[in-house]
């Protein structure tokens, strides 16, 4: 597998299939962190693009592609959060965006508004510390196993899951979890 993936980086046709196959995926996990349909699309492309520079790192040994591209549209979000938060600082307002057509306006909002519930769940589980917010999103939201989850953050298994019982431990007694939200 791994000559495989490391294959996407110098074969076109390999890449387009591999696009297609996990684009969705990609999308839906990035419309459940961003609600801006102009942000979830450039870096939909950002992850992709990253994917050509890191496909030779994916070791199918430690989980499931969608586990490894969700690693890394995880450090794509992180490094544009960054980048908007210093951007903030010099400017009043983040220019330059990419041109949507109507269409994929509406399609990304559509998305966005799909996962509306998601982000409800994502503010209520924002008083958990990071490290068993992060696991909590990958498992439960997302829907990788503990160890997938695990390969995502670069952590080991077993600290996977020490941080998914103390966030569901955590978050049992919330108004917004008992009240029947799930995920």
């Amino acid at each position: 597998m791994l000559r495989k993936q490391a294959k996407i980086a110098t074969d076109p046709v390999a890449f387009d299939a591999f696009y297609r196959r996990h684009v969705d995926a990609v999308t839906r996990f990035l419309a459940r962190r961003v609600d801006d349909p102009h942000t979830v699309a450039d870096l939909v492309a950002e992850v992709f693009v990253a994917v050509l520079d890191s496909a030779h790192t994916y070791r199918a040994d430690l989980g499931s592609e969608i586990a490894w591209l969700y690693g890394v549209a995880r450090k794509t979000i992180s490094a544009e959060r960054r980048r908007a938060y210093r951007q903030h600082q010099l400017t009043d307002r983040v220019g330059g965006r990419r041109h949507l057509d109507t269409d994929d306006v509406a399609a990304l909002e559509e998305r966005i508004d799909a996962e509306r519930e998601a982000r409800r769940m994502f503010t209520a589980m924002a008083e958990l510390p990071k490290g068993e917010r992060a696991v909590l999103e990958l498992v439960v939201v997302d829907q990788l196993t503990v160890t997938e989850a695990a390969l995502a953050l670069g952590i080991r298994q077993s600290t996977a899951k020490v941080r998914l019982h103390r966030a569901r431990r955590t978050l049992r007694n919330l108004p917004f979890v008992m009240s029947g939200a799930s995920g």
